[in-house]
């Protein structure tokens, strides 16, 4: 590994669960090839000192070589013994003759000890050790002896293993698929928490077993942070409320004053500056106006509205409607590729944001500009885009445009009150969508973001 790179730790769950299987089997495999391999290694040793003792006591008496006749008496002796009676043995000359022993071998195995199969060829056994020595004069002494019980042994004893260990596996391996599905149905859980609340359903809270264990901890905790959070998001939201409906009252009532007040009026200065006045009136209350619809827009109320329609139709009628307002402002509305694009929403809602994105885009630009409404689909989505060809809006001001009461203009010397497009978001995220700003280049280009239904 070059120096300097770091292994990176797992992080997700998934990652952690297969790491512990990958390595839950590795131990368990090494932990039975590495009892298999002990118990044949025993065998073999037990088996060739077996040997070695039947050998040392035939041919090993004196360092003066025997003669022929007594070792082949001896073998006959061997074969004869109950408790050697697993025990083969073969005698051949320098010419490579047999002259004893009770079994014939295909070829003398290599000096010293070496292993035996079936392929060897030697009637009843499966598997073995033997051994090859010198007994003098050329002559050469193999004695075998099985290292299995019966036949196959070994077949039978690794499928043992086999078993034993594949069942340890097996109930591992379902133990961890029952872990995974309670972690997965307990995260799943919170997850679908988290999207309802994301969705307006302030109310919502992470389900809980009363088994007090981690989980019910976890959740117990996850709730309490919501509640939390919800007090202060319902303090603001009664708070921005509050204000606008306290205030919309006397506001509403200094109006009707000023209207009786222009009427009475008895110089014209005196009732353009009353005119002027009622002016600001109706563009404060439609700045508290502004406020609680976006209050109710994100409390998710509306929802109770959502019916099925054609989005590309309403995109249609809403350019048709709007030509005429836009080309008073001497500007252009071009309503480009319109697609049928069937959703669950509130119509009235989305003909507002469709409005009031025209609006903006004739209100910030500048005479002659171009403003094309188009509709598509595209994997699923409903796209709904209002471009125009003026100024457009830097990249590093967009997050602005789309804060509530956020205005581009430092010293507000401009109309509006910075609503407009936050009121356009708050709609699409109530109905799972979302409002983006991008770069038309040049201009801007508004794009509406709403799901598509079957």
């Amino acid at each position: 590994m070059p120096r300097g790179r770091r292994l990176r730790a797992p992080r997700s769950l998934r990652a952690l669960t297969w790491i512990f299987v990958a390595a839950m089997i590795a131990a368990t495999l090494g932990t039975g090839v590495a009892i298999y391999t002990a118990q044949r290694r025993a065998i073999v040793q037990l088996v060739d000192q077996r040997i070695a003792t039947a050998v040392d006591a035939i041919a090993h008496e004196g360092e003066r070589p025997m003669p022929t006749p007594v070792l082949v008496e001896r073998l006959r002796m061997l074969a004869s013994d109950r408790d050697t009676g697993d025990i083969g043995a073969m005698l051949v000359d320098a010419q490579g003759r047999q002259i004893g022993g009770n079994i014939r071998l295909r070829q003398v195995p290599p000096r010293g000890f070496s292993s035996l199969h079936s392929d060897d060829g030697i009637k009843g056994l499966t598997a073995g050790r033997a051994y090859t020595g010198d007994v003098g004069d050329g002559r050469r002494l193999t004695m075998i002896a099985e290292t299995e019980p019966f036949d196959d042994s070994g077949t039978a004893r690794l499928r043992s293993y086999l078993a034993g260990f594949g069942s340890i596996l097996l109930v591992v391996g379902l133990g961890l698929v029952m872990f995974s599905r309670l972690v997965e149905r307990r995260i799943g859980a919170m997850r679908a928490t988290a999207a309802a609340i994301v969705d307006g359903d302030m109310q919502r809270r992470v389900p809980t077993e009363g088994d007090g264990g981690a989980f019910d901890a976890q959740a117990h905790a996850f709730n309490a942070m919501l509640d939390r959070i919800a007090e202060l998001m319902r303090g603001i939201a009664e708070v921005s409320s509050d204000i606008a409906h306290d205030l919309r009252s006397p506001l509403a009532r200094l109006r009707g004053q000023l209207v009786q007040l222009e009427r009475r009026a008895e110089t014209p200065a005196m009732r353009d500056g009353l005119s002027a006045a009622i002016a600001q009136s109706d563009t404060i209350l439609g700045m508290f106006a502004a406020i609680l619809r976006i209050a109710e827009v994100e409390g998710g109320a509306r929802r109770a509205g959502f019916a099925r329609f054609d989005l590309g139709e309403l995109v249609a009628e809403v350019g048709e409607m709007m030509a005429p307002v836009v080309e008073d402002d001497a500007h252009i509305l071009v309503c480009d590729s319109v697609a049928a694009l069937p959703v669950h929403a509130d119509r009235q809602l989305l003909t507002q944001v469709l409005v009031n994105l025209i609006v903006n885009a004739v209100r910030h630009t500048p005479p002659g500009t171009r403003i094309t409404l188009s509709a598509v689909a595209v994997r699923g989505q409903a796209i709904v885009r209002v471009a125009d060809n003026g100024p457009g809006i830097a990249a590093a001001d967009r997050a602005t445009a789309l804060r509530r009461f956020g205005r581009l203009d430092a010293s507000r010397s401009t109309g509006g009150f910075g609503l407009g497009l936050p009121l356009a978001a708050a709609i699409a995220r109530l109905h799972h969508g979302e409002l983006s700003l991008e770069d038309a280049a040049p201009g801007l280009r508004v794009v509406l973001t709403v799901p598509l239904i079957g």
